[in-house]
């Protein structure tokens, strides 16, 4: 696939992994990614430790939909503007260190996947990247990001499978430390779902 402004993908891979699981969270708290290895999901599975709640909920950071034109406050999008799950917003893990990263190239084609705990009828999938140079040194913000998303999934109201997959083209240009925003849009609620991914382009 060719690398656009905005990518829509040509093909979708569905896989259903495992069985169904009920949500323990909020009644509608129920998605994340795991490749690229969101913030949540590192503090779910113990690789960053002392992050409070979220370690035991990692598919409750839902927020406002209509990203990025409305949605989260500035410096609260990672956590979905849920100040429970400020860890996420911060530069820095609850120890004071990095992040971990995921290592991608830019140019080159990359499977996203998200896993959910409950599946709600989807408009789409977009995925945003900060820009080269961006501030790294305080919670996200608008504009720190291409706030043009470099791949949109449409989904057509459909409910996606417990583990749903798609692939896209990663921008060039970009290197060192970044992060991608993925962010999962309902279609019959206000809300939608927010996951920041730590990568080293």
């Amino acid at each position: 696939m060719r690398p656009k402004a905005t990518l829509y993908a040509a093909a979708l891979s569905f896989a259903t992994v495992g069985a169904f699981v009920l949500s323990t969270g909020a009644a509608s708290s129920h998605g994340y990614t795991d490749s690229p290895i969101s913030r949540q999901k590192l503090c779910a599975n113990g690789t960053v430790a002392n992050c409070g709640a979220i370690q035991w909920e990692p598919q409750s950071v839902e927020g406002p939909k209509g990203f990025p034109s409305s949605g989260p406050a500035d410096g609260q999008i990672c956590s979905g503007n849920n100040t429970r799950f400020s860890q996420l917003d911060s530069p820095r893990t609850p120890s004071g260190g990095a992040w971990p990263t995921t290592k991608v190239t830019g140019g080159q084609s990359f499977t996203f996947r998200w896993q959910f705990t409950a599946m709600h009828a989807t408009t789409d999938f977009k995925y945003y990247v900060t820009k080269q140079g961006w501030n790294q040194n305080h919670a996200l913000t608008r504009a720190d990001l291409n706030t043009t998303p470099f791949l949109t999934v449409p989904f057509g109201g459909q409910r996606p499978p417990s583990t749903v997959s798609h692939s896209g083209t990663l921008p060039s240009g970009l290197s060192g430390h970044h992060v991608i925003l993925g962010v999962w849009t309902i279609a019959d609620t206000g809300n939608a779902f927010y996951a920041c991914s730590d990568v080293t382009f």
